[in-house]
Order: structure tokens, then sequence, then C-alpha cells
């Protein structure tokens, strides 16, 4: 509301704020997106995505088509109005706890998707690998 004072210097009155003359709407893509990148970001993330997304995306990056797919793969998003509830499928490096990798990615996701105007409900987070990484035995 905005103050407006009348010509008898009286009290100031209280005008009507402007009525909203349209509507935003966030596709659930741009959710994944920022949720992708935040849940990247947090140690112990190896990659983002299922044992078949993974597949795909390395058959991807093979034929040179190495973004294709990569900015939400492991992520979905349902978005209601205001509301996003995000669900992230990642892998983890060896050496991490699973406990705090994922909550670490839920903080991060929370924290990147609510700059952006938006109410996160929840963030449900899958671990569905774990990235180990061997070094090669001596004389291999």
């Amino acid at each position: 509301m905005t103050e407006v004072q009348n010509d008898s210097g009286q009290a100031p009155e209280t005008a009507p704020a402007a009525a909203p003359r349209g509507g935003t709407e966030v596709s659930e893509e741009v959710i994944e997106k920022i949720a992708g990148t935040a849940a990247r970001s947090v140690p112990g993330v190896a990659d983002l995505g299922g044992d078949v997304a993974r597949f795909f995306n390395s058959v991807l990056d093979k034929v040179g088509l190495d973004e294709v797919g990569d900015a939400g793969r492991g992520v979905s998003a349902e978005v209601k109005g205001t509301s996003a509830t995000i669900k992230i499928v990642l892998v983890i490096e060896a050496g991490h706890v699973v406990q705090e990798v994922t909550e670490a990615v839920r903080a991060k996701v929370i924290e990147a998707v609510e700059k952006y105007g938006l109410t996160v409900a929840e963030v449900n987070v899958k671990v569905d690998d774990i990235e180990l990484n061997n070094p090669p035995a001596a004389g291999a």
C-alpha cells in the first residue's frame, strides 16, 4: 500500500497498490538446472544421475555431444506456483560419509533455488552409486 497525503493536511490515507498485470511461471527445467549446478558443487558428489542416464551421457560424450542433457541430468523437479519439490540422484565419491554429502546437497540446493524467489518444499536425495577411484596397480 502507498501512503497518499490529502490536500487538507490531515493524516495520510492509504491508496491501494497497483494490481499485478500478469504472472510469472518458472519451468521445471530451470529449477532442475539450478539444482543440478548446486548439487555438483558439493564436495563428495562425483556425478549426477542413475546408471542409465550416465551410460547415455558417456555415449553422447564419445560422439561429441558432451553438453547435451548434462545440465538437468539426475535432477527432476515439480513446480506448483512458487513452490518446488526436487529429487536428485547422485553418485558419491568413495571415502565420503553419505549422510554428510546428502545433507550438504540438500542445503546447497535449497539455498540456490530460493535465491531465485521460489520456495523449496522438499529435496529428496537418492545415492545411486559410489565412485571408486582405485589407483592403478604398480607395473600396470
